[in-house]
């Protein structure tokens, strides 16, 4: 009974830091974030929910594509812009600076830049335009699950690398999972996949290539990851895995 309480209390902590639906604790204690990490992936479940519930809906009466965009705009308003802000933080610093001081510097700095702004617009768009070309009744289960595998690529990112600042939103998350705490996220991460066809798994191979790429260069340019650089690549995974979808499709429609 103590073991299922201390995990609904790591869940309830996950839906507190990771969206904005209130939570009420008694005794918040903030080492509680730490072991909530587990359920970020479990969190990306219920996110995509939403938006693939606000669709569902939406396309009763509307068309297709306007459905795609509110249900965008719901699971934004859910979670706060919390990771597209990291997205912008994160291509701001890596595109403006140059020393690993400098790309730290500008992803604090509030203020949005070019760089930022052309590549979460960009990411927004192909994300609408992936999401658009799938078929209605597909859509809802590629939402759960591109939210949940995503979130699990940013954990991933925090069980490969270390946190590089001393202070930070996602300083109470850095220490590193072990690896029950990592089963438990690839659990839940991996979850949704089961409900898609086989043939829907080679988008698998794009999340990878841009988890491998970004990993790669946030570890050259800073030397780890920030909460900045975990936002930004929940973002980029999730794209990546919409647009591996469509590739799937169309590669098994000429087999």
């Amino acid at each position: 009974m103590i073991f299922a309480n201390n995990q609904w209390r790591y869940f309830l902590t996950a839906i507190m830091f990771f969206t904005r639906i209130p939570v009420h604790f008694e005794h918040f204690d903030e080492a509680d974030l730490n072991k909530s990490t587990r359920f970020f992936p479990l969190v990306g479940i219920l996110v995509g929910a939403v938006g693939a519930l606000v669709f569902w809906l939406s396309n009763l009466l509307l068309p297709l594509e306007v459905a795609v965009l509110l249900s965008m705009v719901a699971t934004i308003l859910l979670t706060g812009a919390f990771h597209e802000d990291g997205l912008a933080d994160a291509i701001d610093g890596l595109g403006g600076g140059w020393t690993r001081e400098q790309v730290l510097t500008i992803m604090v700095d509030s203020r949005i830049g070019s760089y930022g702004a052309v590549g979460l617009l960009l990411a927004l768009l192909t994300k609408y335009q992936a999401l658009s070309y799938q078929t209605a009744l597909f859509i809802p289960a590629s939402m759960i699950a591109g939210h949940a595998l995503s979130r699990l690529c940013a954990v991933l990112v925090m069980f490969t690398q270390s946190y590089v600042k001393a202070e930070g939103k996602s300083k109470p998350l850095a220490t590193q999972l072990n690896v029950v705490e990592l089963f438990i996220a690839t659990f839940f991460g991996l979850l949704p996949l089961a409900f898609l066809e086989t043939r829907f798994l080679g988008a698998l191979i794009p999340v990878a290539i841009v988890w491998l790429r970004f990993s790669a260069k946030i570890k050259t340019r800073i030397g780890g990851y920030t909460g900045d650089c975990l936002g930004a690549m929940q973002q980029l995974t999730e794209v990546a895995f919409y647009v591996g979808l469509l590739a799937s499709a169309a590669l098994f429609a000429k087999l």
